[in-house]
Parts: structure tokens; sequence; C-alpha cells
């Protein structure tokens, strides 16, 4: 048994039945991680299936000062979901409501426990889509997106969650209900309390329902797959795709090393000698499809281009696509100790970043893999180091301050879509001033008095 009070457990037990509260420590195991491979097993574990049970849930760890966390499907990969103080795990998994398609309206409300696909799904039956799109989206739960801010390669031309999102329901750490934002495309009564709680990772507020803003579904798309000899004449394209008119749907980026990884992991056929390359994605009218595609096809031929493909079929789309999703799979094969850090830079400023990073990678003698939403400045940089080599272990975490000092110095951020959790807490002072981080403490102690909600993430430890 755990070191929660029994009186908290049989008075949990009352609001959300016994069958829905776990304590044996088997039970309680695997809601101690998530996908950043990190694990601290919770004291209890909850399921709430509606938003009156997560009300008292929050009411009763106030009046027992319990830590509480609250979780999806535990697809985040910067330990935002695990109990790092013990306390109640809250899942919300069986909160999968879609409560209501408002087609005339261009608006879905759901539950946070709803799948990112179920979500696509159910809005293309109405030709719609919603534009989060990140790679666990088959997994992944819109309270999850929510409070991760999560986005995916389509962000660049429809934006993040924070731009889809229109209204939320959700419960404070003091154990209180609140309403924002609205029904409506515009609104601009009072704060925005909607972003402020998008991307706080479950530190203010517990989301229950949401309101979603759809998008009507494009009539046409088009992929093109262009293949450069090097990493800065890859990064020199993305500059010039983004000064022009046309603006994509998609742009990714795959340095040499990546590219490899590809071709040992998955049946895409690759050029050798390939060392970048870019997947470019553009959707619209169909009228508009052949004009679009010959300006950004001149936009990506430069110096050192080597192929420059265009899908003429779904199924070649598809093929192209499978490339890039083979990545992270394959990272995970081959490095399963890899830091993944998902770092912004302007996009003017990526060919000095991928240059920085190769001279990191030789000064500390790890090696560093490349990919991303390479349009929106956004880089998943992976520091691919073995455990078992003593240099290399001792070399990790200073290389990943470089790295983090690099991207400050190019003008950019720690994070784009994975959230800061425990992995990058101990450098957000590098990249908020005193006086804003002490204006943020201010802000969760209004919303959590007790610090109960999803403690010790997102600020250094002692600072929290």
């Amino acid at each position: 048994m755990s070191d929660i009070p029994g009186p908290f457990v049989e008075r949990l037990k009352a609001v959300l039945g016994a069958e829905n509260v776990l304590t044996d420590p088997a039970d309680r195991w695997p809601y101690g991680q998530d996908n950043s491979r990190k694990h601290t097993p919770p004291d209890a574990v909850a399921f709430a299936t509606s938003h009156a049970q997560v009300l008292e849930t929050v009411r009763l760890c106030n009046q027992y000062t319990i830590p509480i966390v609250a979780r999806g499907r535990g697809t985040g990969t910067t330990g935002g979901a695990i109990p790092v103080r013990g306390g109640l795990v809250l899942s919300l998994e069986r909160m999968d409501r879609i409560i209501e398609m408002d087609a005339a309206n261009r608006v879905m409300r759901v539950e946070p426990g709803a799948i990112n696909q179920t979500i696509q799904d159910q809005a293309a039956e109405h030709g719609c889509f919603w534009p989060p799109d990140p790679t666990s989206s088959a997994y992944c739960t819109v309270g999850g997106n929510i409070a991760l801010n999560a986005a995916g390669p389509r962000a660049l031309k429809y934006g993040t969650t924070r731009e889809n999102v229109l209204g939320l329901v959700a419960v404070t750490g003091n154990g209180d209900e609140i309403h924002t934002g609205t029904c409506t495309t515009k609104g601009v009564v009072g704060y925005d309390l909607t972003r402020l709680i998008i991307g706080s990772e479950g530190t203010l507020a517990i989301v229950t329902e949401a309101t979603l803003k759809l998008t009507p579904l494009p009539e046409s798309r088009r992929t093109l797959q262009a293949v450069y000899a090097s990493v800065r004449a890859a990064a020199a394209a993305v500059s010039r795709i983004m000064a022009q008119p046309v603006t994509p749907c998609a742009l990714e980026f795959v340095d040499a090393a990546a590219i490899e990884m590809i071709r040992n992991y998955s049946q895409a056929e690759l050029p050798h000698g390939a060392g970048a390359l870019l997947m470019i994605e553009l959707d619209g009218p169909e009228a508009a499809m052949g004009a679009a595609v010959a300006t950004i096809s001149s936009a990506a031929r430069g110096d050192s281009l080597l192929n420059l493909t265009a899908a003429k079929t779904e199924e070649e789309a598809a093929a192209l696509w499978a490339m890039r999703k083979a990545l992270s799979p394959a990272l995970r094969n081959i490095a399963p100790n890899k830091l993944n850090e998902d770092v912004v830079v302007p996009v003017s400023r990526i060919p000095e970043l991928i240059d920085g990073l190769e001279k990191l990678a030789r000064e500390f003698g790890i090696p560093i893999v490349n990919f991303g939403h390479a349009g929106n400045g956004n880089i998943h940089v992976n520091l691919l180091y073995d455990t078992q080599d003593p240099q290399q272990e001792k070399n990790a975490r200073p290389c990943l301050s470089r790295v983090f000092d690099l991207v400050l110095k190019l003008g950019g951020t720690l994070s784009g879509e994975h959230g800061i959790g425990v992995e990058k807490r101990d450098y957000i002072n590098r990249a908020i001033d005193p006086i804003t981080l002490d204006l943020m403490r201010a802000i969760k102690h209004q919303f959590d008095p007790r610090g109960i909600l999803n403690p010790d993430k997102v600020f250094p430890p002692n600072q929290a």
C-alpha cells in the first residue's frame, strides 16, 4: 500500500467507484512513465469518466494535499506525465466522447481522452479536419495535445493546437470549475485564458472539455521530395521556399545521418550520397496546384540539388511520406538512450544551427541526428550516445547544454512542441528572464495555491 492516507483512498473510491481506483503496485507501475522512458510510480491511479468526477477528485486532493497528475496516453517525450512526487495519477483516457459535431459552424466539442485520429475521422465525415497532427496521432489524446500545445507538420500553414482550440472547460488546482474562450472564431471579452492553459502542461488546470476549431479539407494535395548533396544546401533551400508567396502545408527536413537510418530500417529508396532531403506538401484548390508546384519547385532548385521528385498519385505520395514516418522508430531501435530535443530557431538561421550542431558533434564525440519541421524552424536534435561508453556518457549533458546555448544565441527557443516537463526545466531560466519567471510562478499560484497540480514541472525544482 502507498503513503496516501487510507481515508483519502476510501473517499476517492466513493467518488469514482472502487473499481476505478488502483493501489496495487503492479497496477500502478505502468502509470509512472511516459515516452521519455523515465519512471516514478504514483501512490495511486484513478480513472475519471465525467467532469463532476474530476472536480470532486481535485477537491479531495486539495483537502489532503495530495499531488495530482492528469494523464492521457503517456506519449509525451519530456516526462510531463511522470508523478515525480508520487501522489495520484488521474487518467482521463476513459473521458473519450465526441460530445458534439457542429459542421455548420465548423466546431467540435470533445472530452480530453478523445484520440486525435478519432477526431480527424469524425471531422472528415463532414468535410473538415483538425490541423494538429503529431506523429503519435493514432494514439495520443486531445487532452495531451492541449497540455503540450502539440503541433506536427501541418502547423506550418494551419497553426498549432493553440490556434485551433476556441474554448475549454477545466478544473483549477484550487478545485474551481472554469469556462474559457467561446464557441465562435472571434471574441475579445476578458483575458485569453484558453491560450494560457494550452501548453501549460497540466500545471494550471485539468481540461475536461474542449471546443475545437475545424478547417475544411483541401480539395487537392501535392507532395514533393527534394534531395541535396549537403545539409547546408537543404537548409538554404528552406529559407528560399519560405521567402516566396506560396505557403506549404508541410516542409520537413532530414539530414544525412537520418537518411542512412531510414535506409537501414525501411524499404524506402533514397539516393546514395544524399546529404539531406526535404519533404514538401502543398494543398489547396486543384486549379491552383500546378502554379503552386512550379513556384515551390523553382525555390527548391539551387546549388547541390541532386533530385526533385513530385508524386503523381496518392500511392506515390504515401510512399514518400513513409520514409519520414520510419525515422522515429529507427531512432528508437538504434539509440534507446538518445537525448531528443525539439528546438526552434528563425527559419533564416537554420543553416547556422546545422553548422553549429555539426561542430558540437565533432567537439564532444557524440553523433547528432537532425530532422523536423523546417518550415517553422522546429528541428528535432537527437544526441545519440552510448551509456556503455564512459566518455560519451560524460559528454552527453554538457553537449546538450551547448546545444541550448547555440539555439538561444540564434534567437530561438528550447521547445516547439514537446514542452518542458522535467527534461528541460533546469534550462528554462536561460530562456526566460527572472521577472517573467516570477510572474509565471504567481500565475501558477493563483490557479493552484497549494501546488498540487503536476508539481516540479516547467520550473526548475528549487524555483517551482
